[in-house]
């Protein structure tokens, strides 16, 4: 896993990355809040350990900002202000846990591994993928081959049922119920037409049409067979 640490004591930070490295993480150290955060926003980590007080920009503020640009990578505080005040900020701020200095270094590495598994299962959930359709639901977008797919509302919606159902029949009434709240079938053609125009905007530009129609029943997603 690769970690960010920001810290700016060199003591401490020695000794939790020789730590983390033993158990098999790559670490990346940073002494100053403001490279800490480009650091973030411009490459890949899987968790990131910061101090609250840095040189900079304080940690706080930092992970204020790492979120405002829509950044989620996992944050762990690391730091020796530890009344429950404090604790409280930092996790409004956005932070995902807090332990306080000293610390256990047993329990550093099993908070990092809660963390990266809790990021990695919030992960898939958040992301749906029938062949090569994406659908990010955190974001709300779609994408097909690297393109991205504009989606209405009610569009989006169904898309989402029917990759959530991928190999199986969802049929016109459960769509009725799920996407317009219909617990009754009304004598209506919408269920049609959205799937119209969004097989128009998921299939036809592609080769392999993912949505298919099961016959007086509803319909179903899969990719090739």
């Amino acid at each position: 896993m690769k970690i960010l640490l920001a810290e700016d004591d060199r003591k401490v930070a020695e000794f939790i990355t020789n730590g983390l490295s033993e158990n098999g993480h790559s670490v990346d150290h940073v002494t100053d809040g403001r490279e800490a955060l480009t650091y973030l926003l411009y490459n890949n980590a899987d968790l990131a350990i910061l101090d609250r007080m840095m040189p900079g920009m304080d940690g706080l503020s930092l992970v204020k900002a790492l979120r405002a640009a829509r950044n989620d990578t996992p944050v762990l505080f690391l730091t020796a202000m530890g009344d429950v005040t404090e604790r409280v900020e930092g996790l409004a701020a956005g932070g995902d846990d807090y332990l306080v200095k000293p610390f256990h270094f047993s329990e550093l590495i099993a908070r990092v591994t809660a963390l990266a598994r809790r990021h990695r299962d919030m992960a898939e959930i958040a992301n749906l993928a029938v062949y090569d359709l994406t659908l990010d639901l955190l974001s709300r977008t779609a994408r097909r081959q690297s393109q991205q797919i504009d989606l209405q509302s009610k569009e989006f919606a169904l898309l989402e049922i029917l990759m959530r159902n991928a190999g199986r029949v969802v049929t016109r009434t459960m769509l009725l119920e799920r996407v317009w709240n219909f617990n009754f079938e009304p004598n209506t053609t919408v269920v049609e037409t959205h799937v119209s125009r969004l097989r128009a905007k998921v299939d036809k530009p592609f080769d392999c049409p993912l949505i298919h129609t099961v016959r007086s029943t509803g319909y179903t997603m899969h990719g090739p067979r």
